[in-house]
């Protein structure tokens, strides 16, 4: 059994037939240890662990983001019902006493040294990576639970902070695209491939003024562009190349719509001058930049904290702020009007707004700092 630099090891607590994702927990188990760096040994048995180990019990399924907290707190025991699901064993004798009570589904009797926290209590976790605070998942895994738990599981998975659009209009319609293709063992990569394909085929059709054709096209990417995510997160298979991937496209695909929008006009007979033109391509183009620049310097200065989980305001304007999805409300609206020229000179408008209220943070986060105020984001608060 592998251990890492710590010794601590992770390790799965009886046997449980029952599938998340198409996983067993001490599959789902150990792909979460190494993804957080720890190499997950075989079953633990009674009187048979050594030394420092997380022990999780196989009839519970739990949310990752405890696993990190977990690992963080020596001699915590997160329960359910009473019963130990999750726990940070500090020696072999907390070990053999959390194991017991794990086999044989019961209370611990001797919580010496130990520290108890019911989740029935509701503890909460700041999870940094999806901006958000909440009580992560964690139920008892039995066939009727599954559905249940890969509900929790993949809007646990969900970013608290992001667009209008990914948080309210397609979340039902990802779950189940992300379930079949967990059943079907489909990767993230896949999707991401699959996605690109269609925003590259937006992109041409934008380009010849087929506006909705390439919206509906644009729809299909920008649901998968949830899917591949909460999928890698929902079977832990996240990978290096994956985020490069997905970031990367999710980074540069943007301006090429925006910029073929305003080609595509011509065949409408809605074309723009040389100086519209050239001013509202200034406007979205440098708008993206700069705002993209100003949220890379925000995090840089405040501990690779993001602009938008500052204050519950950030938040919240982030569901609006001038990023594609909710430029392509903006222009979805036009086109019912029969405007597609309107609507991208509405981008450019709202792009450059929400590029000053950026820069207007910026400053203000700096004004606190020079004040010796401290930057924290009101997640970290509850």
């Amino acid at each position: 059994m592998v251990k890492d630099a710590t010794g601590l090891q992770a390790l799965t607590v009886g046997a449980n037939p029952v599938k998340l994702w198409g996983l067993t927990m001490a599959e789902r188990v150990a792909r979460i240890a190494r993804a957080a760096g720890v190499e997950a040994g075989s079953e633990a048995k009674l009187g048979e662990v050594a030394g420092p180990a997380i022990l999780s019990n196989a009839a519970h399924a739990w949310d990752p983001a405890w696993f990190g907290y977990v690992a963080a707190r020596p001699g915590i025991v997160l329960t359910l019902g009473g019963i130990p699901a999750l726990a940070h064993a500090a020696d072999a004798g907390q070990a053999e006493r959390i194991v017991r009570a794990m086999e044989r589904g019961e209370g611990i009797a001797d919580t010496a040294g130990l520290t108890l926290v019911a989740y029935e209590d509701g503890p909460t976790i700041e999870n940094k990576q999806l901006r958000k605070r909440e009580t992560p998942f964690l139920m008892a895994l039995t066939p009727a639970s599954v559905r249940q738990i890969e509900r929790a599981s993949y809007f646990g998975a969900y970013k608290g902070v992001t667009d209008v659009l990914t948080k309210y209009l397609w979340p039902e319609w990802a779950l189940v695209l992300t379930r079949i293709c967990a059943r079907l063992g489909i990767t993230p990569n896949m999707v991401t491939t699959v996605g690109a394909a269609f925003c590259v085929a937006a992109t041409v059709l934008f380009a010849y003024g087929h506006y909705w054709a390439g919206m509906a096209l644009g729809l299909v990417f920008m649901v998968l562009d949830t899917v591949d995510g909460k999928l890698a997160r929902c079977t832990i298979t996240s990978s290096a190349w994956g985020n490069v991937f997905d970031h990367g496209m999710d980074l540069v695909h943007p301006p090429f719509w925006w910029w073929f929008w305003a080609t595509g006009l011509a065949t409408w007979g809605l074309g723009y001058d040389d100086a519209t033109f050239w001013w509202v391509q200034a406007a979205i183009q440098g708008g993206y930049v700069v705002q993209r620049l100003i949220e890379g310097l925000f995090m840089r200065q405040n501990g690779l904290m993001h602009i938008h989980v500052w204050r519950r305001f950030d938040s919240r304007f982030r569901l609006v702020t001038a990023r594609r999805n909710p430029n392509m409300v903006i222009l979805f609206v036009a086109m019912l009007f029969a405007r597609p020229d309107l609507g991208l000179v509405a981008v450019a408008w709202w792009t450059v707004l929400s590029c000053l209220v950026h820069a207007v943070r910026l400053v203000q986060a700096w004004i606190v700092r020079a004040r010796g105020g401290t930057i924290t984001s009101w997640l970290a608060e509850g």
